[in-house]
């Protein structure tokens, strides 16, 4: 007799925990969906701002009248109330099920099933989900409003000197042999809370920028000066290469085009041109020669890496100016290539610059 009080008084509190429980887990279900009703009327009625906002631009720069902005801004209204009415609606329903039911609801099992932007896979004891594993709760909130892009940047192209007291033409490095290679990854931020025609393009990149001096010479130094020289050998090849790491800031100007669906807005400059000017600054990671030529016979390859007096920091200004991720891209140095040279270099590239 004892043993079935016992029996009987366990059974009956895990009935009465089983109760509170499941009364605390739906009442939460049903705060959730109230909070998630009121998300829905704030970001439709930030949707409606962003719409009418834009319709006064449009009304401002002369592209519609007065009439046709009445109508549109009536139309977008329109639109956002009938969104909010439909949106509400549902989770009103749902709350209002759950209320019913005590929270016991009958739904469709998500089991091994894809849904939506989730997936849920389970494995079923006696009919009941044991183990489950939900994707979306690893799964990157997507903003409504994302401000900072960012790009793989490589740039291609030629490279020279402009050397004082002389013009490009009379330079002594090869115009078509001389290149540079530039690589790094850059911060696109929109400057403007409500317009993306300002840009502000920061980040990091590595330059290699080569000189190849004409004739049978090659870079020698001497002190503190650093010479171009007549070599005693046929060369083959004979190639300057100064690495550096800088820091480019840039500001970019161009059109965009905004693209808005109920759970985002974007700004995309695809297609779009775009204009960018700015500068760099940096250090100096290292200077080499590469030397290829004939020595009684044996073909020598020389790799001589020196300081060649060359800057240690590294400032200049840059520009770049096209379509998409294809632009005419122009680099000045505004250091000089050597130290206390009687004759000042400075470094300068022009080619095209890809952002990926």
């Amino acid at each position: 007799m004892k043993t079935i009080t016992f029996y009987s008084a366990v059974l009956f509190l895990f009935l009465v925990s089983q109760t509170m429980f499941g009364q605390e887990d739906y009442q939460k279900k049903i705060e959730a969906l109230k909070i998630e009703k009121q998300r829905i009327i704030e970001q439709e009625k930030d949707a409606l701002k962003f719409e009418v906002r834009d319709i006064n631009k449009r009304l401002e720069k002369g592209d519609i009248s007065e009439n046709e902005a009445k109508t549109l801004k009536e139309e977008v209204a329109k639109q956002r109330a009938l969104n909010i009415e439909n949106r509400v609606a549902i989770i009103e329903n749902r709350i209002a099920l759950l209320e019913r039911n005590k929270g016991d609801v009958l739904t469709l099992s998500e089991i091994d099933t894809i849904y939506g932007d989730r997936m849920r896979i389970g494995l079923l004891l006696d009919g009941k989900p044991a183990i489950t594993f939900n994707s979306h709760r690893w799964k990157k909130k997507i903003k409504y409003d994302r401000r900072t892009y960012s790009d793989f940047v490589m740039a291609i192209g030629f490279n020279n000197a402009l050397i004082e007291g002389q013009s490009l033409s009379d330079s002594p490095y090869k115009i078509g042999g001389s290149r540079f290679f530039e690589m790094g990854w850059q911060w696109r931020t929109r400057v403007f809370k409500r317009s993306n025609w300002l840009r502000f393009n920061y980040g990091f990149s590595f330059q290699f920028n080569g000189l190849k001096p004409d004739g049978n010479r090659i870079f020698v130094q001497e002190g503190d000066q650093t010479v171009l020289e007549e070599f005693e050998y046929n060369l083959d090849k004979s190639k300057f290469r100064m690495d550096n790491l800088v820091f480019p800031v840039h500001f970019e100007v161009g059109p965009s085009r905004l693209r808005k669906s109920e759970r985002s807005m974007r700004y995309s400059i695809r297609d779009q041109f775009r204009l960018g000017f700015g500068g760099y600054g940096g250090f100096n990671l290292g200077t080499r020669q590469k030397l290829k030529y004939n020595r009684d016979g044996e073909n020598v390859k020389d790799k001589l890496k020196r300081d060649y007096n060359s800057s240690d920091l590294i400032y200049g200004v840059s520009g770049y100016m096209g379509f998409d991720g294809v632009l005419l891209y122009l680099k000045y140095d505004l250091n000089p290539i050597f130290k206390d040279a009687d004759v000042k270099q400075n470094n300068i590239s022009l080619g095209l610059r890809f952002d990926i």
